[in-house]
């Protein structure tokens, strides 16, 4: 009785977090049960694409594609208007947080090294400008019209 609840428990926890995967059901979207639109959120590709793979996939297995749709209506839970901040991956490309993605590669170590390599170049030119500016008679001449203008 006690392990029936633990698994009742970790099922309904593992459904609301979408098993931390971002899968849900997208009911605003979806036509019968928001399942295809759901999955083709996940996979990030157009709902009509994932119904036409339901489909495709019925003419193959029949009922089949049936059971797994009603299963995966069981399984997903509906997607909450808000993501939570669990769910959000940060994307360095676009400076922007969207919803997590287990089939989101990043880039490679390589040109997130050149990227990092990149920034500090720009960082280390602008240093050297404030220094260059700081070290000038410019500088002294700006510091001393300030003092007058007050």
């Amino acid at each position: 009785m006690r392990s029936y609840h633990k698994t009742h428990r970790g099922f309904t926890r593992g459904r609301r977090s979408g098993w931390g995967k971002n899968l849900y059901r997208n009911t605003e979207a979806g036509i019968i049960a928001g399942v295809c639109a759901g999955l083709g959120d996940h996979f990030e590709i157009d709902h009509w694409v994932m119904r036409l793979i339901f489909i495709g996939a019925f003419l193959f297995t029949g009922p089949y594609t049936i059971l797994a749709y009603i299963i995966f209506w069981f399984i997903l839970a509906p997607r909450k208007s808000e993501y939570s901040e669990e769910y959000m991956e940060y994307d360095e490309q676009r400076k922007v947080y969207r919803p997590r993605n287990i089939f989101r590669y990043g880039d490679d170590v390589s040109t997130r090294v050149m990227r990092a390599n990149e920034r500090l170049k720009a960082a280390l030119r602008r240093v050297e400008a404030i220094e260059a500016y700081v070290t000038s008679k410019r500088y002294d001449f700006d510091r001393e019209f300030s003092k007058i203008s007050k």
